[in-house]
């Protein structure tokens, strides 16, 4: 019973976020944004607004960070739709990363390059320039990686033999099958 009540008052919360801050980067159309970061080595920048600024102190001792992010430019839930790396499958939204999602929700693993002041370079940029940012955490790699890692529909795409190449929306429907 205690479920049910949790379940009926959790479905109907609103909740709400603001963002601390705006990615700079040289991605303005979505079909040419890499669908990936590690297919691109764009660089960018974060600018963290004034009032979060204190937060970033220590941020520059690590090498990689995982950015959360409104995709403000999404065009509404899509429960099932065809994968960037699948054209002929319908997937569910959750067995896939495409923006048109329930909760228009982002994250990227980027590098870090520098800090100063309020600003972070950063390098493997997948996000769309003006993204507001919704928080900015640090890759730690012994809480963040997995062994053994089973990468579902995925593992049957030939998506290794293309890391380090920019694979875009646009670039995929114009590589040949």
């Amino acid at each position: 019973m205690a479920d049910e009540i949790t379940t009926q008052y959790v479905s109907k919360m609103n909740i709400t976020y603001h963002p601390i801050g705006i990615v700079h980067s040289k991605h303005t159309v979505s079909d040419d944004t890499p669908i990936q970061a590690v297919f691109d080595n764009s660089l960018g920048s974060i600018e963290v607004f004034e009032e979060y600024q204190e937060g970033l102190l220590d941020i520059e001792t690590f090498s990689h960070l995982i950015l959360l992010y409104h995709f403000d430019r999404s065009q509404g839930p899509e429960l099932i739709r065809k994968p960037f790396l699948d054209d002929k499958n319908d997937r569910g939204i959750f067995s896939i990363r495409h923006f048109n999602r329930p909760n228009p929700i982002g994250f990227s693993i980027v590098r870090l390059l520098s800090v100063s002041n309020r600003y972070i370079e950063i390098a493997e940029v997948d996000i769309l320039d003006g993204t507001p940012i919704i928080d900015i955490k640090p890759y730690v790699y012994q809480f963040d990686h997995r062994d053994e890692v089973i990468n579902g529909w995925v593992d049957k795409t030939q998506i290794g033999q293309n890391k380090g190449k920019s694979i875009t929306p646009k670039s995929l429907r114009e590589t040949p099958k």
